[in-house]
């Protein structure tokens, strides 16, 4: 497709989000004047959500990079110089070869996430570079990894129920998801099931705006969902509200839970969550009374110490009731397994000459750039934002400003991570550049090409990284394939059964194409768990040294063993950091229309915390911990239980303001999949003693 002339262009969606929506882009002399949603794409249609009808904004920003740039002032000053694109490569090639040769190449990290989640861009010539460099691997586990490792050990494939199935259900339960913000097109779905006669349950630890839309919101204590989840088995097997026959077949360890969870009476629960015992058990009959019962398990519930145990204990509800046999009923968390690709010809793990080489956890970024040892000696950021997005985030800063460090950032934008990088790279928007696109939630496979000029010197993230790999010496057909080379042969896979019909050639004639769902219907003979089913008791989790049975564990930071924080602990307030709306992580956080929108960082207080320290609605805070400290605005609101404060969003490093709220988050590992603990941090809070004025920010 050219992008030559003006008219209306077929476009995706690039955030990380589960919707990723098909797009019609309107373009007049060069520049986008309009965003829509597809009304042909079959699941969200024509609907897309503000970030995305804004996305001119940002595609055209005044302050977007165009050029090479190399530091020329001390480390976070912003002082830069433009280079050539041939001197960067240079530079950089040149660097990597010397600290291969001082230090080792495992002295390389690179820093990645999904700020673009095209295939191409994440997971295509940058895994091939860094493995042919021999670098160290870098544990991509900020987001899903504590909920996915915990379904699978439950269910086996990363994948639930079909989203437009869900119109079936009569009962959906929302749980830890603030879908009206982050997965608006399941609302919808939603909606229609309503019509019919359904009821929509939240749980969640925050009145946020899906928890506003629900029939019934549940406001429960930060990381508690696994308790909730045992109470209400303990119901359903009480009251004879299982389907046993199900049970038989499809499970394994169904006598051993029966006997395990009549230690999680109402009465307990209720002490363990702040939910009222009579709410658990009416939960539990509207649940077990179901005729089709869908559950939505969320992001949030498993950034905890124990979120890997939250969705494992949700994840086994749905086998107690029988509800995979109906239309629409069962769970979903992610349905990524479905479109799951050929990773191996799109990374190249063959090029790699070090196969034992060391893996590095980016939620503990802060420690590895602080190793005296096998010390991180050079970087390389793309897609991603550490330090605002990382835990611990001063911490995480400390180390990107170490001198000795040599460090380059590929971004749209001088990022609060760019402020320290030795060589910063302007990046290609998704609309610049061939691309593939995946749901972790709906069934469709996508095709970006690019609808735009790239501005100034941008480059994509697949040219980088194949300019590196030929000026670094590297295998040279490996550094030479074409996005769409590199597209087919990631289709090419046919050990995943419902990519079948996929295909380049395809996409190019239909810009999305349905996975082949037919395999979907033997979904419950062919989990790949130890035993082929349901593992209500898994004994891989007893062999990881996890107990085998859902089991609730307290947090580990100020807790008392049952459900809040020690009264007399310097920190006794549970710190929640979820998104907001019309952020995303810190995509849009440097965008001033966003801004307005947003108005301004704040903390939601309880009224009777806010009166237990004098504050009130308005008044400037200081929330602070251990590890740090940030200025935020207060809202007085009953929006969360006692002893819990929300901040959402984040917010760039204002001038003058501290306002990163991962400067205060845990850089701790979850229970399992070494997940990210973002949610489980306790603070105190106090008004500031010298208020600030509030300014934009400005790059």
């Amino acid at each position: 497709m050219s992008f030559s002339g003006d008219g209306i262009f077929p476009a995706v969606c690039p955030l990380d989000c589960p919707d990723t929506c098909g797009l019609l882009v309107h373009k007049h002399d060069g520049k986008i004047i309009k965003v829509e949603g597809n009304p042909e794409h079959p699941v969200t249609k024509a609907a897309i959500c503000n970030k995305v009808r804004n996305m001119a904004e940002r595609v055209h920003h005044p302050e977007r990079l165009l050029h090479p740039l190399r530091r020329v002032g001390p480390k976070g000053s912003g002082s830069f110089e433009p280079i050539s694109w041939e001197e960067a490569i240079s530079e950089i090639a040149g660097r990597f070869k010397k600290l291969s040769v001082e230090y080792g190449p495992e002295s390389i990290l690179p820093y990645s996430f999904y700020g673009n989640m095209g295939v191409l861009s994440v997971e295509g010539m940058d895994r091939r570079f860094f493995n042919a460099l021999g670098a160290s691997r870098l544990e991509r586990a900020i987001c899903n990894s504590a909920g996915t490792a915990g379904w699978k050990y439950t269910m086996g494939f990363g994948g639930g129920t079909s989203p437009e199935d869900t119109v079936n259900a009569d009962l959906i339960i929302v749980w830890g998801g603030n879908i009206i913000s982050t997965n608006m097109h399941q609302v919808v779905y939603a909606e229609q099931a309503r019509k019919r006669g359904a009821k929509v349950v939240v749980i969640d630890v925050h009145r946020n705006r899906t928890a506003q839309w629900a029939d019934w919101f549940l406001p429960l204590y930060p990381g508690t969902d696994s308790a909730l989840a045992l109470g209400l088995m303990h119901i359903l097997f009480r009251d004879g509200m299982t389907d046993d026959a199900f049970l038989e077949q499809y499970t394994i360890g169904h006598q051993e839970l029966r006997e395990h969870v009549l230690a999680y009476p109402p009465q307990r629960v209720a002490e363990i969550t702040g939910i009222a015992a009579d709410d658990i058990e009416k939960l539990a009959k509207m649940y077990g009374e179901a005729k089709v019962s869908h559950i939505h398990i969320g992001n949030g519930l498993q950034h905890h110490d124990n979120g890997g145990m939250n969705v494992r204990s949700i994840t086994c509800l749905p086998a107690l009731t029988g509800a995979w046999l109906k239309t629409g009923g069962g769970a979903v968390k992610s349905n990524s397994g479905y479109n799951s690709m050929n990773d191996r010809a799109l990374t190249r793990p063959d090029l790699r000459p070090n196969r034992g080489t060391r893996m590095i956890n980016m939620n503990r970024i802060g420690e590895a750039l602080e190793m005296k040892e096998q010390p991180v000696m050079g970087m390389f950021v793309y897609c991603s934002n550490p330090v605002v997005v990382a835990p611990n985030a001063d911490r995480v800063r400390a180390g990107f400003a170490r001198e000795d460090l040599f460090t380059v950032v590929h971004d749209l934008f001088m990022t609060d991570t760019a402020l320290y990088a030795d060589i910063v790279l302007p990046a290609t928007t998704s609309f610049e550049n061939v691309d593939l696109y995946s749901s972790y939630w709906h069934h469709y496979i996508q095709l970006q090409e690019p609808v735009l000029e790239a501005p100034g010197e941008c480059k994509s993230n697949v040219e980088v990284f194949a300019l590196l790999g030929r000026a670094m010496g590297f295998d040279a057909e490996a550094f030479s394939e074409s996005e769409y080379e590199m597209i087919r042969k990631a289709l090419d896979y046919p050990r995943n059964p419902y990519l079948n019909g996929v295909t380049l050639e395809r996409l190019l004639n239909e810009r999305f194409v349905k996975l082949d769902m037919t395999p979907q219907a033997d979904y419950l003979k062919n989990l790949p768990t130890p035993s082929g089913k349901i593992e209500l008791y898994s004994k891989a989790m007893q062999l990881a040294g996890l107990p085998a049975l859902p089991t609730y564990m307290p947090l580990k930071e100020g807790y008392d063993g049952v459900r809040r924080p020690q009264p007399g602990a310097d920190y006794p307030l549970m710190f929640i950091s979820p998104p907001n709306h019309n952020f995303l992580n810190s995509n849009f956080a440097n965008i001033e229309k966003h801004q307005r929108m947003e108005k301004r960082p704040t903390l939601q207080i309880h009224p009777e915390d806010a009166a237990a320290r004098g504050i009130g609605d308005g008044d400037e805070l200081t929330v602070y911990n251990a590890r740090g400290s940030i200025e935020l605005w207060a809202v007085v609101t009953d929006k969360m239980l006692p002893g819990t404060v929300i901040s959402q969003g984040l917010w760039w490093e204002g001038k003058g303001r501290r306002q990163r709220v991962n400067v205060l988050t845990p850089d701790r590992l979850s229970d399992m999949g070494n997940g990210a603990t973002f949610f489980s941090g306790t603070v105190e809070v106090k008004r500031s003693v010298e208020p600030h004025d509030y300014d934009m920010i400005t790059r």
